[in-house]
């Protein structure tokens, strides 16, 4: 086992005013000082912020901003959405200089070369997605553009009773996503305790580790549990509560990972492992109630096949703004 990252809560803005660019880009700053990031990073991810918070501003509708530390790597991500009139041409619109009206940078050109990873996509009519890495310089790109995600607590809300981890194993990967029953402070407690238990020892079997949450959350108010490893083309799975798994191909199919009913910490049933094989440019997709079921139904079979992408739209369509919403993406075989 090499590493266990837990990132801490995002930051949401809706980008409806002038001032909320400013405001975007004073959270971007206030992220990178919060995770102990050198100044020049932490200007650069501002920037980049100021810019995609700037052409929500000024071209889309209903657009909003994500601000966190990425999953993997030290590096602040900015995940971006609208539903705006798109763009036809969103290679035009990368080239340095085509921008409509002068900027901090040079438009998205700008933000494509200061970001590690950059994605989006766009099309007229349908809004535009974008997302955007910064990592300090020597960090590889590619398992950093591998894992996207998003913890948001409530609307109005501090605490997040929402949260999710990845472990970098011998010969894998490791991820939980868990959901503390409601919301608020004692929600976080619960999802705490869950994390705490998960970051001993990720790499236990998962009915002993359901079985050691258990009995961790017996004090608090319980938690819906999510468990994914992946290894060698192949993920185990196994859920409790009211809590998601899916695996989206390269061709836009999916395959529902089901959890079953029970909560973790009050009433824990006999553990259902479930295995299922991956193919290249498979997406692995975990996450919490908090994130409506039907962004995965045939009407919305266009969404992303990017991790990163995803959990832009994601967090802007299909968020639910009155709850607690975690989720994490990855690309198993980017992860290497």
């Amino acid at each position: 086992m090499t590493g266990i990252v837990v990132p801490p809560p995002s930051r949401h803005l809706r980008v409806d005013h002038a001032s909320a660019v400013y405001a975007a880009a004073r959270t971007a700053r206030e992220t990178g000082r919060a995770g102990g990031l050198p100044s020049v990073l932490t200007e650069r991810a501002a920037v980049v912020t100021s810019e995609l918070a700037g052409n929500l501003d000024r071209h889309a509708i209903n657009g909003s901003i994500v601000v966190q530390p990425p999953a993997i790597g030290l590096g602040i991500d900015v995940l971006a959405a609208d539903d705006g009139p798109g763009m036809a041409d969103v290679g035009h619109w990368l080239l340095d200089g085509n921008t409509t009206t002068g900027t901090l940078g040079t438009g998205l050109g700008a933000v494509g070369r200061m970001a590690t990873v950059f994605r989006i996509r766009s099309a007229p009519r349908s809004g535009t997605l974008a997302a955007a890495r910064i990592l300090l310089p020597g960090t590889p790109a590619g398992p950093a553009a591998a894992v996207g995600h998003f913890c948001l607590p409530r609307d109005g809300e501090d605490h997040c009773g929402d949260a999710i981890a990845l472990a970098e194993l011998t010969g894998g990967w490791a991820a939980v996503v868990v959901d503390g029953l409601g919301h608020g402070p004692d929600a976080a407690e619960a999802a705490d305790a869950a994390i705490r238990v998960f970051r001993q020892n990720p790499d236990r079997p998962f009915p002993h580790q359901l079985a050691t949450m258990h009995r961790a959350l017996r004090t608090t108010r319980g938690a819906a549990v999510a468990l994914a490893r992946i290894a060698a083309g192949r993920l185990e799975f196994c859920g409790v509560g009211n809590v998601s798994g899916t695996t989206i191909s390269a061709d836009g199919r999916s395959r529902l990972l089901l959890s079953i009913p029970g909560v973790v910490g009050y009433a824990l049933p006999a553990a259902q492992v479930r295995h299922t094989a991956l193919t290249a440019g498979d997406l692995v997709v975990l996450h919490t109630d908090g994130v409506d079921h039907t962004w995965r139904t045939p009407a919305n079979a266009t969404q992303p096949s990017n991790a990163l992408l995803l959990a832009a739209d994601l967090s802007h369509r299909h968020r639910n703004p009155r709850d607690d919403a975690a989720m994490i993406a990855l690309h198993p075989d980017q992860l290497d």
